[in-house]
C-alpha cells in the first residue's frame, strides 16, 4: 500500500500531466536550472499554473515577482501579461539572475521582462524611488526572514484591488511554532499576522500536499 507522500506526489502527476502538457521552455528552464547548480526549489507545474491563472484573472498588466531563481514561475506569470505588459523581477544572486535571464530570452519573454539584481530590501526602495506604475500582481518567493518587509513594500507599490502572494507558508507544518527559533517561521508567521490585520488588506491562506511536500501559500486582495 502506497504511503501518504507517495499519494500526494501521484495526485500532482496526474493534475500535471492531464492540466499542464510538457512545454519545451519550462522544460528547458528546469533542465539549465539544474545543469547550473540551482537548488530545486522551483514551484511545482500545477503551482505554476495557477499563478498564470491567477494573473490572467487579476487582468495583470504589471507584476512584480521578488525572488526569480532560474524564472520559472518567471515564465509563468509573464505569460499571463498581455503584449504591452511588463513583469519585473528581483533576485540577490547575480548567476541565478543570469540563468533566468537566459531562460526568459530562449522563452520569448526577455522584451517584456525585466530582471534586477542585489538584495531584495535594496531593489524595493530603489524602485520606489522610481515611482513606478502600481503593480497589480506580487508573488513573493525569496528569503522568509523578510517576508513581512516583503509584504510591506509591496502595499507601497500597488493599488486597491491588486493581488499579493506570498509562498511557502506552511514550513512543513511548523508554522503553528510561536517559539521557533527559526528566522524563516518567524518571518512567516509575522508575514501572516500582517495580511491579518493590516486595515488594506483582505486574505487567506492554503494548505498544499503534492510534489513539493507539504507546503501552503497565502492570498491577500488589497482594499481600498
Amino acid at each position: 500500500m502506497s504511503t501518504e507522500p507517495d499519494r500526494w506526489t501521484a495526485v500532482d502527476a496526474y493534475f500535471t500531466e492531464l492540466l499542464t502538457p510538457a512545454d519545451p521552455a519550462l522544460t528547458a528552464a528546469l533542465q539549465e536550472s539544474e545543469a547550473a547548480g540551482l537548488p530545486a526549489i522551483n514551484v511545482a507545474p500545477n503551482q505554476g499554473k495557477l499563478l498564470h491563472l491567477l494573473a490572467q484573472l487579476q487582468g495583470a498588466h504589471r507584476i512584480l515577482e521578488i525572488g526569480t531563481l532560474g524564472g520559472y514561475s518567471t515564465i509563468w506569470l509573464a505569460r499571463a501579461l498581455p503584449a504591452d505588459g511588463h513583469l519585473l523581477t528581483l533576485e540577490y544572486s547575480p548567476e541565478h539572475a543570469g540563468v533566468a535571464r537566459a531562460n526568459l530570452a530562449r522563452a520569448g519573454l526577455d522584451k517584456i521582462t525585466e530582471v534586477r539584481t542585489g538584495p531584495a530590501l535594496d531593489s524595493l526602495a530603489a524602485l520606489h524611488a522610481e515611482s513606478p506604475a502600481p503593480f497589480d500582481l506580487v508573488f513573493i518567493d525569496a528569503d522568509k526572514v523578510n517576508n513581512p518587509h516583503y509584504v510591506e513594500w509591496a502595499l507601497k507599490l500597488t493599488r486597491p484591488g491588486s493581488l499579493i502572494i506570498v509562498d511557502n507558508v506552511v514550513r512543513g507544518g511548523h508554522v503553528t511554532d510561536a517559539d521557533s527559533d527559526d528566522p524563516g517561521i518567524q518571518g512567516t508567521r509575522a508575514a501572516l499576522e500582517l495580511i491579518a490585520s493590516h486595515p488594506k488588506l483582505d486574505g487567506t491562506a492554503v494548505q498544499t500536499v503534492g510534489t513539493k511536500g507539504y507546503d501552503g501559500f497565502a492570498l491577500a486582495r488589497v482594499l481600498d
